[in-house]
C-alpha cells in the first residue's frame, strides 16, 4: 500500500507541475491482416496529458492473425482491456486480446526477454494496479 501511495503521488505531482507528458505509439485503426503494424510509417505522437497510454488489440479468427494499435488515455484503454480479459485466449479462434502499455512505441513487436520469467509475472499485477490506480485518480481530478 505504501508503494501505491508514493507512485500515486509522484504521479500526482507531475501532473500537477503541468509537466507536458507525451509518449508514441504504433497506430493503425484499421484491422491489419497479418500485419502487427510494427514499422516505422504506423508511429505516431499521442496528445499531450490526454493519451497516456499505448493500447493493441489481438483478435485471431479465421482468416488469420488481425491488429489494431493507437493511443489511449489510462482510463479507457484499462476498461477496454478488462472487458475483453474473458475474450483473450491467445492460440485459440476468436481469440480477442487488449493490452495496455505506457512507455513510447510499447505496443510494438514482442520483444524476446532474458531472465527470471517468474520475477517479470510478480512485477506485472504490480504495474497494473498503479495504472489502474492512475486511471481512476486522473478520472476524479
Amino acid at each position: 500500500m505504501r508503494l501505491f501511495f508514493v507512485c500515486t503521488t509522484f504521479w500526482a505531482s507531475l501532473l500537477a507541475t503541468g509537466c507536458a507528458l507525451q509518449i508514441q505509439c504504433y497506430q493503425c485503426e484499421e484491422f491489419q491482416l497479418n500485419n502487427d503494424c510494427s514499422s516505422p510509417e504506423f508511429i505516431v505522437n499521442c496528445t499531450v496529458n490526454v493519451q497516456d497510454m499505448c493500447q493493441k488489440e489481438v483478435i485471431e479468427n479465421s482468416q488469420g492473425i488481425m491488429y489494431r494499435k493507437s493511443c489511449a488515455s489510462s482510463a479507457a484503454c484499462l476498461i477496454a482491456s478488462a472487458g475483453y480479459q474473458s475474450f483473450c485466449t491467445p492460440g485459440k479462434m476468436n481469440s480477442v486480446c487488449i493490452s495496455c502499455c505506457h512507455t513510447s512505441l510499447c505496443n510494438g513487436p514482442r520483444l524476446k526477454k532474458r531472465g527470471n520469467t517468474a520475477a517479470m509475472l510478480r512485477a506485472g499485477p504490480l504495474t497494473s494496479t498503479l495504472a489502474l490506480g492512475l486511471a481512476l485518480w486522473q478520472m476524479h481530478h
